[in-house]
């Protein structure tokens, strides 16, 4: 059997070229198109065929303006229920964990970021069913708690999806360090973590769309970790100039 040596979870080798300053302005294009689809109802799978084929977008461009899009319903939603980092102090955080970790780890590893329409990052990794640590995993342990610690938050419930493979040693791992840092964290493993975020009553911590949609409070918790922590990270902004106010 054939193992698997992930080492990074950075960009891909098209990606330079598929993403490059002259591709821009035709992605957010892309980007203002498939909301304004999503924004009169057209079902997501072919909305995103409309435009990709009229932009003539591969895969991995489809990608990342089907994760950077979003409806206007959607957009008036989250902009209406985000708090700010700094309103965290003294709260308490539950923390979509794969999301967030991913992110930070493929911003460590020069993965590419993209600024969606509602502001948050979002990148291209997938771990396919099964987590796998690569050598940015212990940083972005280290980054998430320091930047927690300095936001005050109180307490934090971190869920894991139990049906990816390996979410186990993520949750041994993530225990380890915050017993060693003395970081008030909670560490869960559950069958459907989406569910239980969008149940909350306390903030949470995501990028992802489902959960955003249906979230009474929110942070965008990726954002402010790149700009503080990451100042140099490969973001790439694919919002594109609302319409709303």
């Amino acid at each position: 059997m054939t193992m698997h040596h992930q080492q990074h979870r950075g960009r891909h080798p098209s990606d330079d070229k598929l993403f490059a300053p002259a591709m821009w302005k035709r992605l957010r294009e892309a980007v203002a198109d498939l909301s304004w689809l999503l924004s009169r109802d057209y079902s997501f799978n072919a909305a995103l065929k409309l435009v990709g084929d009229r932009y003539r977008l591969t895969v991995r461009q489809r990608m990342a303006v089907r994760r950077c899009a979003c409806s206007d319903k959607s957009l008036i939603w989250r902009r209406a229920h985000e708090c700010l980092p700094a309103s965290l102090k003294g709260q308490s955080l539950l923390i979509d964990g794969l999301n967030i970790l991913i992110g930070i780890e493929s911003a460590l590893s020069g993965g590419l970021l993209f600024i969606g329409r509602d502001g948050c990052l979002r990148d291209l990794a997938s771990v396919h069913g099964t987590w796998r640590r690569v050598i940015e995993t212990r940083q972005a342990i280290y980054l998430l708690g320091e930047c927690l610690t300095y936001l005050g938050v109180a307490h934090v419930r971190l869920l894991l999806d139990q049906p990816v493979g390996n979410s186990g040693r993520l949750k041994g791992f993530l225990t380890k360090a915050a017993t060693e840092h003395g970081w008030p964290w909670q560490i869960e493993l559950h069958h459907n973590p989406d569910k239980i975020l969008v149940q909350s009553q306390i903030p949470v911590a995501t990028s992802d769309s489902h959960v955003l949609d249906q979230a009474e409070a929110w942070v965008n918790l990726l954002a402010f970790i790149i700009a503080q922590r990451l100042p140099h990270a490969c973001v790439i902004d694919l919002k594109p100039p609302s319409a709303l106010p």
